[in-house]
């Protein structure tokens, strides 16, 4: 199975899961994204919200296609562009962090690690960045997609949890600890015997062995 990894963008907005392309539920506030749900615009607010992210800040969502197919994504992005933030429990989230807001695996790619390739790759962007953390918000009574990583999945990818709460606490991704995650992550990667590539180099095709060796820029 060929697999590449994208950044997303308007152009493959709607290659998203269907609940998840027009869901607003991290870009708005929950009273405007209640108002937006009843006059139908969700769909024209979150084009509206990550074309403005987009411009502001830059790539805050990466793709996962298997075979061109579009088999996972996660969202992600500094804190003051997640509104939804503001209503959990375990907020705020810490200053140096950039927060992994949601994502999701096709149901017929899951077991496979595809999910902890997805959240390297927002890693690899982080660690960029300069940045010294991922942190997330979990769900720890999952039982279904939702739009609240499941707490076990942040746990299982090298979250840890910095504040308790019994359902939804708040984790981090310590990136100072990158590089042993980043060998880890690499065996896993050659397990897949897949050729992923993150975002195109302007000096060449990037490999995944090269994006989980690379460091900050």
């Amino acid at each position: 199975m060929a697999r590449r990894l994208e950044p997303l963008t308007l152009a493959n907005l709607g290659e998203l899961p269907v609940p998840c392309r027009d869901c607003v539920f991290w870009e708005l506030d929950p009273v405007a994204a209640r108002q937006a749900d009843r006059n139908g615009d969700t769909a024209l607010e979150k084009e509206a919200w990550l074309s403005q992210l987009l411009l502001d800040w830059g790539q805050a969502g990466v793709v996962l296609y298997v075979d061109d197919e579009p088999a996972g994504f996660a969202l992600y992005g500094p804190a003051t562009y997640l509104p939804r933030i503001q209503a959990f429990p375990t907020a705020p989230v810490s200053p140096d962090a950039v927060v992994l807001a949601t994502g999701r695996i096709q149901p017929r790619y899951l077991g496979l690690g595809l999910g902890k390739i997805l959240v390297q790759a927002v890693a690899k962007d982080v660690l960029k960045r300069g940045f010294r953390a991922v942190e997330a918000f979990g769900d720890s009574r999952w039982n279904g997609p939702g739009c609240v990583w499941p707490t076990e999945f942040l746990r299982a990818v090298g979250f840890g949890v910095v504040r308790e709460h019994p359902r939804n606490p708040r984790l981090r991704l310590d990136l100072r600890s990158a590089i042993t995650w980043r060998s880890e992550m690499e065996a896993a990667v050659e397990r897949l015997m897949g050729a992923i590539r993150p975002e195109p180099s302007p000096s060449g095709p990037v490999t995944v062995r090269d994006a989980l060796r690379s460091g900050p820029e």
